[in-house]
C-alpha cells in the first residue's frame, strides 16, 4: 500500500467514525422526539400505565429502536477518536474508549423495557384477569423499570468517565484544541457526577444531564473528527 492510499484509508475512518457520531447524536434526539412529544404522559396509577401500553407499543419500540442504534452508533465514535488519538495521549484514549465503550453496552443491556414489559400487558388484556391481578402486574411493571434503570444509570457513569478520560488525552493533541478539548473534560466531569447523584437518588431528575451529555459529545466530536477528515 503506497502513501496516497494510506492517506485515503486514514480518511474514511476518519469520516466513517465522524458520521457515526452525528447519526447517532440526531437518533438520540428523534428517540427524545418520540417519547416526549408522542408518547402521552405517565399516568401517575401503575395499572394505568400496564392498560395503556397495547396503545404506545409500536411508539415504544420506535423509541427504543432509535435509542439502541444511536448507542451501537457510539462504538466506532469512540474506537476513531482511540485512533485519532493514539500517538499523542495513548493512556487515557485507551481507558477513556474502554470504559467508554463499557458505558454504552451497559446502556444498551437497558434499552428495550418493551420487551419485558410486553407479557405483562399481556397478562393484563387476560380475559378473566382480576383487578387485584391487574393491580400485581402494575407493581410489577414498576420494579421492571427498576431492573432496567440500574445498567442504565450505570452506563451514565461508567461512559462519563470514559468521555473524561478521551477530553484529558485531547489536551495533549493539537488536532482539537485546548478551548474544545477543555470543554469535553468539563462536561465529563459534570457528568460523572450527575450520574453519580442519580445512582444516590434514582428518583433525581438530574439523569437527564449525562444523557445530554452524550448528545453534545456525539456532535462536537463526531463533527470534528469528520472535518478533521477533510483537511488530513
Amino acid at each position: 500500500m503506497n502513501n496516497l492510499q494510506m492517506i485515503e484509508q486514514e480518511k474514511s475512518v476518519l469520516q466513517w467514525g465522524g458520521l457515526a457520531g452525528i447519526l447517532g447524536g440526531i437518533l438520540f434526539i428523534l428517540s427524545m422526539v418520540v417519547a416526549e412529544g408522542l408518547i402521552p404522559s405517565a399516568p401517575a396509577n401503575p395499572t394505568e400505565l400496564v392498560a395503556r401500553f397495547p396503545d404506545i407499543h409500536l411508539l415504544r419500540i420506535a423509541e427504543n429502536g432509535l435509542y439502541l442504534t444511536g448507542l451501537i452508533l457510539g462504538v466506532p465514535l469512540f474506537l476513531t477518536l482511540l485512533w485519532t488519538l493514539w500517538k499523542t495521549g495513548l493512556a487515557p484514549a485507551l481507558f477513556g474508549s474502554a470504559l467508554g465503550i463499557v458505558g454504552l453496552i451497559s446502556m444498551a443491556i437497558s434499552a428495550t423495557p418493551h420487551v419485558a414489559h410486553y407479557p405483562i400487558s399481556e397478562l393484563y388484556q387476560t380475559v378473566g384477569a382480576t383487578p387485584a391481578t391487574q393491580e400485581t402486574l402494575g407493581f410489577m411493571w414498576e420494579a421492571t423499570w427498576g431492573v432496567f434503570n440500574a445498567p442504565l444509570y450505570v452506563g451514565f457513569f461508567v461512559g462519563m468517565i470514559g468521555f473524561t478520560l478521551i477530553g484529558v488525552s485531547m489536551l495533549a493533541s493539537s488536532t482539537f484544541g485546548k478551548g474544545l478539548s477543555w470543554m469535553i473534560v468539563v462536561v465529563g466531569a459534570a457528568g460523572v457526577v450527575a450520574a453519580f447523584l442519580q445512582m444516590v437518588d434514582p428518583a433525581s431528575v438530574i439523569g437527564v444531564v449525562p444523557f445530554f451529555a452524550y448528545i453534545i459529545f456525539y456532535f462536537v466530536l463526531g463533527g470534528k473528527i469528520y472535518s478533521v477528515s477533510k483537511t488530513a
